[in-house]
């Protein structure tokens, strides 16, 4: 089944992400990538991650489905302008890459090219409006397209938000809603209930929250993400677990299934399981979780 008619269906959605090579050699990509295949429903391919230059997602998504691998392809609004964002989406249509996913992206000054320029033409709304009208068989211009794409569009939320900020992110799903998009993918979980409360406030508004499970590394990566990224919290006793497991690794497996398992038990309709760097360990991840 398409991952469009999961979504759509609400059927429990399995996402994996694997990043492009920084490099032209896809080997490691494809061989991870079918060590997952028919369990994962479509593998997220990052746009850059934290403004790293890398092969871009759109032709790391055409090499993965020539190879029969489903993909979502991450479309950024930080690195290109309008038109070459229009030229990529017409490109993605014609290649059959047909799930998205809209993201403004990091900031660059964090990157490996902290000289480069921003260039966030268009926001994140806009894009979506963008991929609406393209859609519809014209572009930006109004100009007609001689034919159009089809897209199942998602993005990203930051369900970890409070106050203000928990409204205004509200407000923003809103606004995606009508403008097209199915999903949106939350920031990384450990407590699958924090996200449960966020659901309920959006009850009824017809889009599939898929939350993101990040398989951690050691004990150090856990702390320091805690401490440093304000959009993700890891409980103490997941980190204490780690330090004390004599196999570390097989502990985060345990722990990244172990939340999976929860999101499933709460009613969610998916998850995304993301592996940075160590996606040969997405079978384990897989078996664990009964997946």
């Amino acid at each position: 089944m398409l991952l469009r008619d999961k979504i759509r269906a609400r059927k429990f959605t399995v996402l994996g992400e694997i990043e492009p090579p920084k490099g032209t050699d896809f080997t490691l990509q494809i061989k991870n990538a079918n060590l997952a295949k028919g369990r994962v429903d479509a593998f997220v391919v990052p746009e850059m991650a934290n403004a790293v230059l890398k092969m871009s997602s759109l032709g790391a998504c055409a090499i993965f489905q020539r190879h029969g691998i489903e993909t979502v392809y991450q479309v950024c609004c930080r690195d290109r302008n309008r038109l070459a964002l229009q030229a990529d989406l017409l490109a993605a249509g014609a290649l059959g890459v047909s799930n998205l996913m809209v993201i403004p992206g990091e900031d660059i000054r964090y990157g490996d090219h902290p000289q480069a320029r921003t260039v966030n033409d268009l926001d994140r709304m806009e894009l979506l409006e963008v991929i609406g009208r393209i859609q519809g068989g014209r572009d930006m211009a109004g100009i007609e397209l001689r034919g159009a794409p089809t897209f199942c569009v998602g993005s990203v939320i930051d369900t970890s938000a409070s106050g203000g900020l928990l409204e205004l992110e509200l407000e923003n799903l809103r606004r995606m809603l009508g403008l097209g998009v199915e999903y949106v993918v939350t920031n990384p979980i450990f407590d699958a209930r924090l996200v449960q409360n966020f659901v309920k406030r959006i009850d009824g508004e017809g889009v599939s929250v898929i939350p993101r499970v990040l398989l951690l590394k050691s004990a150090g990566m856990a702390r320091y993400i805690d401490r440093n990224i304000k959009e993700v919290s890891i409980p103490a006793e997941v980190i204490r677990a780690i330090q004390k497991a004599p196999d570390k690794v097989k502990e985060c497996i345990r722990i990244a299934a172990e939340t999976i398992n929860r999101i499933r038990d709460l009613g969610f309709p998916g998850v995304l399981i993301s592996t940075i760097g160590w996606e040969d360990k997405l079978p384990q991840i897989l078996d664990e979780a009964r997946l």
